[in-house]
């Protein structure tokens, strides 16, 4: 059996064997006709492989045929005359390889008499889905999906074209792959406050197909890198929060543009992300009504919009990279781990814990960083401290 090679390998074994002088092989020893034949997936195959009468021996009689390295059952050939041997193949497959598969055809030694490339696919489908996005307005990258099923078993070229709307000519893109196998970066030479017309066009041998056009202007389309230096920390011993900072993204520091933040939590064995959506444009923002002693990791996004005027939503930046910290472990006794009770006579602190959690549980659910909120959380939990030590203090002098 011979490996799947493609035809070019089969010619370059060809040019070996004669230089070791295994074989002399004739410049036209045997032709297969057709010749590279592009086919349509279901298709069937007439293909003939002739001897020519001049070479020494020349007959069709023992010839036999090979498909990516496999020998064909020899019912599906039959002799046409002395020096011909014909083949039918029906209901073709997909190629196994973009680049053709291999029908050969040979001599009853196994010599190598011919070879053809067989493409059998399917025409390309509409490509759709386009996404763009620019990361300092001079330079645009879009991605975009190849069609319903995508596979053509063929070698399929996919071009990005764009233009100004009102004017201009069309430019190709050049910079491929960038950001996966269908996509592509034009790096440069964009104009701002006009909009542009962007298609991908997609070409095989069996056909094209063009996608719908999108139109953008590059100042609605506008995105950044994560926000860097994100550092989450404790807040002194509150054993229920983490404080989270970061920093604006630098590549926008010289644009008129307003920013908004995302951050997403979740502890250390989960895989489910919390969101906070109200963080607006700060670049801080503190997590309230989290777990004691637990480990959490946090990221944050940033979405430039408005930038120079745009009316657009802005894109989300990719997140960064998680930071993790840990809450404080909770010094309260549970259950069972020999608290106090209150003393005859004493005011019970149940309907002060009442307070306590209807506070936390009002500000768990509308201030997760509110900096006014957190102030009278803090005050809150002073007066509670001092409530507690004065207490202390005056139960002896009651007893």
């Amino acid at each position: 059996m011979y490996k799947s090679w493609g035809w070019s390998n089969v010619r370059e074994r060809k040019e070996e064997d004669e230089e070791r002088g295994e074989k002399e092989w004739g410049e036209d020893t045997a032709v297969i006709s057709p010749q590279d034949p592009t086919l349509l997936i279901g298709s069937s195959l007439q293909a003939t492989c002739s001897v020519h009468g001049d070479t020494p021996g020349a007959t069709a009689e023992g010839l036999y045929w090979t498909l990516n390295g496999r020998r064909l059952p020899p019912e599906l050939s039959r002799m046409l005359n002395a020096s011909t041997m014909a083949l039918a193949l029906a209901n073709l497959n997909g190629s196994r390889q973009q680049s053709g598969d291999n029908l050969v055809c040979h001599a009853r030694d196994g010599s190598i008499l011919a070879g053809s490339c067989l493409y059998v696919g399917l025409p390309p489908e509409k490509p759709f889905n386009i996404s763009c996005w620019s990361r300092n307005m001079k330079d645009l990258t879009c991605r975009w999906t190849p069609g319903t099923h995508g596979e053509t078993f063929l070698h399929t070229n996919y071009s990005l074209k764009y233009k100004l709307r009102w004017y201009g000519q069309d430019n190709t893109c050049e910079e491929y792959h960038t950001v996966g196998p269908h996509s592509c970066h034009i790096p440069k030479d964009l104009a701002l406050f006009t909009p542009y017309e962007i298609w991908v066009e997609a070409t095989n041998r069996l056909g094209s197909a063009r996608s719908d056009v999108l139109t953008l202007d590059i100042l609605d389309v506008v995105t950044t890198d994560p926000p860097p230096d994100v550092h989450v920390s404790r807040v002194g011993g509150l054993e229920d929060q983490l404080s989270v900072r970061w920093v604006s993204p630098p590549a926008l520091k010289d644009f008129l543009f307003q920013a908004k933040y995302q951050i997403r939590y979740r502890v250390e064995d989960s895989v489910d992300w919390k969101v906070v959506d109200d963080v607006s444009n700060q670049t801080s923002c503190r997590l309230a009504g989290l777990k004691p002693g637990t480990v959490y990791f946090v990221q944050v996004r940033c979405n430039p919009f408005g930038i120079y005027g745009s009316k657009k939503a802005g894109i989300w930046s990719e997140w960064s990279h998680p930071t993790a910290a840990s809450t404080p472990r909770s010094e309260r006794p549970g259950p069972g781990g020999g608290a106090c009770e209150p003393r005859g006579g004493e005011p019970s602190s149940g309907p002060v814990r009442r307070e306590l959690k209807q506070f936390l549980g009002w500000l768990k659910k509308h201030a997760y960083c509110s900096n006014l909120s957190f102030r009278l959380y803090d005050q809150w939990r002073a007066w509670m401290q001092k409530s507690h030590k004065t207490r202390n203090q005056v139960l002896p002098d009651k007893l």
